[in-house]
């Protein structure tokens, strides 16, 4: 198998050099270039030609989003490297892009690398990292943006009444509005909703806290929801949804 050809972009010397290490037993992997600054890691990045870019997000007064933006297209699989950051963390996982905290774990190099190799080549990297530009930048939580085969489509979160789980596809209940489905996991959804206002009542059911019509006592109890919808509530996280439920009317 043919090496994949890697670029590191990294201002901390510190922290590249032991990324390099840490690289340099891997025979699937070629590093070809290391670089401090967003604009000499633009022109390695064109001459290179890499494949693989471990981009660190902070760069003095730039971000390697800043980088990304100067780029015509993106050819190549990304690694960001970040210290951490819960936000950024939610977001890289629903965009389905890389990322390694930072001080860097060899483990979880290990797996990252793993997903690099196989992983097929970039077929939807434009549309991951526009998804990843957009629910980083919302710091106020008002919308997301979700890929579909058109492209994105962005939801204002107070719009979302629940999210219901069909394998590895989600069903989208969005109000005055038909449901939108997306091949992602419910699990992603959750990871990206839960700190907006939203509780995973059952295994394939996640709902919008402040859009909760009734609550029907039961043994886990029934929810219904703005549309009408009637949602079981799991007997083992129905103390936890309780105590969330009250928190989240004691906002409003």
């Amino acid at each position: 198998m043919t090496p994949l050809k890697v670029i590191i972009v990294d201002d901390e010397k510190a922290s590249a050099d032991r990324l390099v290490k840490l690289l340099t037993p891997y025979d699937g992997l070629d590093i070809s270039g290391v670089f401090e600054t967003v604009e000499t890691a633009l022109k390695g990045i064109k001459h290179e030609n890499p494949e693989v870019v471990f981009l660190y997000v902070h760069h003095h007064d730039k971000t390697g989003f800043d980088l990304l933006s100067k780029l015509d297209t993106i050819n190549f699989e990304i690694v960001f490297t970040t210290a951490h950051d819960r936000y950024a963390v939610e977001a890289f996982k629903f965009s389905a892009i890389d990322y390694l905290l930072k001080p860097i774990d060899p483990h979880d190099l290990v797996r990252s690398v793993k997903r690099l190799q196989e992983r097929t080549q970039n077929k939807s990297l434009t549309t991951r990292v526009e998804t990843l530009f957009h629910n980083l930048s919302n710091k106020e939580n008002k919308t997301i943006a979700i890929p579909t085969q058109e492209g994105l489509t962005f939801l204002n979160v107070n719009d979302i009444i629940r999210c219901h789980s069909d394998a590895n596809y989600t069903r989208i209940y969005v109000k005055e509005s038909s449901p939108k489905v997306v091949a992602k996991t419910l699990k992603q959804f959750e990871e990206l909703l839960i700190s907006r206002g939203f509780f995973r009542v059952h295994h394939s059911s996640l709902i919008n806290l402040s859009l909760i019509r009734k609550y029907i006592k039961g043994k886990g109890g029934v929810v219904i929801m703005a549309d009408g919808s009637e949602i079981e509530v799991s007997v083992r996280r129905k103390e936890t949804f309780l105590k969330e439920l009250a928190k989240s009317q004691a906002l409003l």
